[in-house]
Formats: structure tokens, C-alpha cells, sequence
């Protein structure tokens, strides 16, 4: 399946099933997202994993431009603070609309799960069409002799009681914003 296709495909599921779904082409592109977002909905704390030093210092100070904290590794301390997590996610799932991530870092696990608002960032090369396309990817992954957990996120978190009563945000994030980049983030 053609590039353009397998986002125009991951957007529509991720949408589907309330994941908010925008294109963007640098890093700083994502850190003013991210800052925008969590401003507008009146945070105070943005974390940030999967991120070089370079990336991560920009951010910093475009937080604290803005007024916001970067909260600093270890999270566990801060696992209450959390209002934005951006991660950088390892694959996209086209036919779901699902997110791929590492999850071995106890902060990954965190941030991911303890914050108000996900911001992810999904390089465009990495959208597979479907779960059987990832088989590579996870039998290397398999091959290490190290434990490892993935997560695998579709939309933000939700859940219904035993009368179908829907709510959002019980086992994780409220919201969960996907940002589509170019191959070659800078």
C-alpha cells in the first residue's frame, strides 16, 4: 500500500475512534503542539520520553517560555503532576488506528498512562498496514534475551460499566493526539 494511503488510512481509524490526527514536519513543529495543547487546557506539566538531549533542552526552554514545567526523569515522584506526556512511538497500525510503543521504562509506562492529554509522535515510514506487517519488527524484538513491553494504544482511554455507561480517561489519558511527520524529523 502506497505512504500516502497508509496515513490517509491510519488517520481515518485513529479519528474513529476519537484519537485527534494532525500532520507536522519538525520537532519544533510538534514541541509548540504540545505547548498550545497544554496551555489551552489549562496545564502546568508536559513530560517528554523517546526524545535526544538536543530535542529535549529545546523543549525545555519553550516550556519555560510558556510558563510550563518539563517535568524531569524519574517520574515517579511527579506521577501525580502529569498533564501532557509526548512520546515518540515506534509504529503505527493503519488498519486500527493503533500507536506501538516501547514500554520497558517504567517513566514511559507513566507518562503514557498518568497523564491528562498523549501527545505521539508517529514518523510516517513507520505506519504498517496491519499487525502482520509489524512480524519482522517484533520477532527482532523477540530475538533480544532482555524483557521488553510494548503497548499498544488505540484511542484515548476508555471503558463502560456493566450498563454500557462510557467513560473516558479511567485507565489512562483523556485524549490522545496523534502528530503524522515527514520521514526526515528535524
Amino acid at each position: 500500500m502506497p505512504k500516502f494511503d497508509l496515513v490517509q488510512l491510519m488517520k481515518e481509524k485513529a479519528e474513529a475512534v476519537q484519537a485527534i490526527v494532525s500532520g507536522i514536519k519538525t520537532y519544533e513543529d510538534a514541541f509548540q503542539y504540545t505547548i498550545d495543547l497544554t496551555e489551552r487546557q489549562g496545564g502546568k506539566t508536559v513530560v517528554a520520553t523517546g526524545l535526544e538531549n538536543k530535542e529535549r533542552d529545546s523543549l525545555k526552554k519553550q516550556c519555560e517560555t510558556a510558563g510550563l514545567k518539563l517535568l524531569e526523569f524519574p517520574l515517579r515522584p511527579h506521577a501525580n503532576e502529569i498533564h501532557t506526556s509526548l512520546t515518540a512511538v515506534d509504529w503505527g497500525i493503519a488498519e486500527t488506528g493503533t500507536l506501538v510503543l516501547d514500554s520497558t521504562s517504567e517513566d514511559v509506562r507513566i507518562a503514557t498512562m498518568l497523564a491528562e492529554t498523549h501527545v505521539a509522535i508517529l514518523p510516517a515510514s513507520k505506519i504498517k498496514p496491519d499487525t502482520a506487517a509489524l512480524e519482522n519488527e517484533i520477532n527482532s524484538v523477540l530475538k533480544t534475551d532482555a524483557s521488553v513491553y510494548y503497548a499498544l494504544i488505540t484511542g484515548a482511554s476508555r471503558t463502560a460499566d456493566i450498563e454500557r455507561v462510557l467513560a473516558i480517561g479511567v485507565h489512562g489519558p483523556q485524549e490522545l493526539h496523534i502528530l503524522i511527520t515527514e520521514d526526515n524529523l528535524t
